[in-house]
């Protein structure tokens, strides 16, 4: 038990930092660097990004964070808390759980929008297009990456109190 309560809590910490790290890269470089292209570029740029993203690497992290934390934390409460990480580790699934809302109530429904909006060639005016996706997008994903990184940092404080 003490085994797989501490290969939960390692596979937790693995996939929530992949996941923060992921979130993070896209609000200090992805979208920062798409802010000074041209309205074409960044729907496109976009579009493509959130096809390639929807792959089993993606899933991987972004559901193994949740399993793994939740198994963590199911399997420190059956042992009886594991040394005090119970508090770290009901954070770090609290943080993950509201960043996934975040993630399914603002990101993908921008990330559904845009696809709808067809191939950018064809795309009447894709300035409004852009600016209807952009900006939601950029600070919905500013939220989770700190709701992420807080997961993340939680833990690895549940590591240090477990080992």
């Amino acid at each position: 038990m003490e085994t797989a309560r501490f290969a939960a809590l390692i596979a937790a910490t693995i996939t929530m930092g992949l996941v923060s790290g992921l979130f993070y890269g896209f609000s200090v470089a992805v979208m920062p660097g798409l802010r000074a292209s041209g309205d074409r570029t960044v729907v496109e740029t976009m579009q493509r990004i959130n096809v390639a993203i929807l792959n089993g690497w993606f899933l991987l992290g972004y559901l193994g964070a949740l399993v793994f934390t939740a198994l963590a934390l199911a399997l420190h409460l059956a042992a009886g808390g594991g040394r005090g990480a119970l508090v770290p580790l009901i954070g770090a699934f609290v943080a993950y759980v509201l960043a996934m809302l975040v993630t399914g109530r603002v990101n993908i429904p921008l990330n559904n929008a845009l696809a709808q909006a067809g191939p950018v060639d064809r795309i009447a005016d894709p300035g409004a297009v852009r600016r209807a996706f952009e900006g939601p997008w950029v600070r919905a994903n500013v939220g989770r990456t700190v709701l992420c990184t807080v997961a993340f940092g939680l833990l690895v404080w549940a590591l240090a109190l477990h080992g």
